[in-house]
């Protein structure tokens, strides 16, 4: 009991300083990071939420950069993992490796084993590739042959795929997609926002040549664990709770508060759609340095967290119906506690 109130009181004086770095984190990203403000929260919601992402935007919206600018300030390893059609499963997990001296096979971990990783296309890789790394994600492990091998405790994927290109590529399954906490897709930046990101530009590569660049703020592994501890105990209310398990059961049976809207799904988000709501929100609620959780948070994640997991009826994409629209819809029938 005593030891328990100890471990307490240690957690709650080393939780400021945790939010103080993710500040700075935050503010760092967003100045190197122009245009992509929704982006950068949705790195550091699904970080705290112990979480994947999955985005998906045009090529040059900074999503790889993104993620190198998160991984240059936490401590812990990054790998770029380009996903290609003719990458094998253990190019990702890593494979057994015979040694003659010894007469034995040695395990060589693949790139899968570093705390945050890029997987850039992930849909121009097969479904082996493709399962190899949903395993790695839903499990945090791998399994080669016969041995188990488990990732490091800071572990996140942010996967990316391109919309604009269809050939050669092999689209994850709904079920698969699931195991991502978020899909988030991301748009292009307006005028004066990419006026600013050629003025960047122009600032980073002077900072290249010159080499002065600025020696970056790290956020150690331990901040982010009391972070991720002290998200899961921020304050909800119950009636809070009620509500994300209604919007979320509206998402599977929306005939129940409009019958029109019974012949648009076909299925509705599982169990992790609840989970990943409540996550989030929390995350987001920690992040604006509140001690509690609002209807507001639930409202700006709920559109990412639903967008994969609702299954449209070939009726509601005949009408070019959405599955943002949809959220929408239940947001203005379920009633806000």
């Amino acid at each position: 009991m005593e030891q328990a109130e100890n471990e307490t009181k240690m957690t709650s004086e080393a939780e400021p300083g945790a939010h103080e770095a993710f500040v700075s984190l935050s503010k760092a990203a967003n100045e190197l990071i122009i245009g992509q403000h929704r982006l950068m929260e949705r790195l550091l919601i699904a970080l705290l939420s112990n979480g994947h992402l999955l985005v998906e935007g045009a090529p040059g919206l900074a999503k790889t950069t993104a993620i190198k600018v998160i991984a240059d300030r936490i401590e812990g390893d990054f790998h770029r993992i380009q996903f290609t059609p003719d990458l094998l499963p253990a190019d990702l997990t890593g494979t057994e490796i015979y040694r003659p001296q010894e007469g034995s096979f040695e395990f060589q971990q693949g790139p899968i084993f570093h705390n945050l990783i890029l997987a850039d296309e992930v849909n121009r890789a097969p479904a082996k590739v493709q399962s190899a790394l949903l395993e790695a994600m839903g499990e945090h492990q791998v399994t080669v042959g016969r041995v188990t091998y488990r990732l490091p405790p800071l572990f996140l994927v942010m996967a990316t795929q391109n919309p604009i290109e269809q050939e050669g590529t092999y689209p994850l399954p709904e079920a698969q997609l699931d195991r991502f906490l978020m899909h988030v897709s991301i748009g292009y930046p307006d005028g004066a926002a990419e006026k600013e990101i050629l003025k960047l530009a122009r600032q980073q590569a002077r900072d290249e040549l010159s080499e002065q660049s600025a020696a970056p703020v790290l956020v150690t592994q331990e901040q982010v664990f009391l972070a991720q501890n002290a998200v899961l105990n921020l304050f909800m209310a119950p009636a809070l709770e009620d509500y994300i398990v209604q919007l979320v059961l509206a998402s599977r049976e929306p005939g129940s508060w409009d019958k029109e809207l019974s012949r648009l799904v076909s299925f509705g988000g599982s169990p992790r759609a609840t989970i990943a709501i409540d996550r989030c929100a929390r995350a987001r609620a920690w992040l604006d340095q509140r001690e509690f959780v609002s209807p507001d948070d639930i409202h700006a994640v709920i559109h990412d967290v639903m967008r994969h997991r609702v299954l449209l009826s070939y009726e509601a994409e005949a009408d070019g119906v959405t599955v943002d629209q949809l959220t929408d819809r239940l947001l203005d029938l379920v009633p806000v506690p």
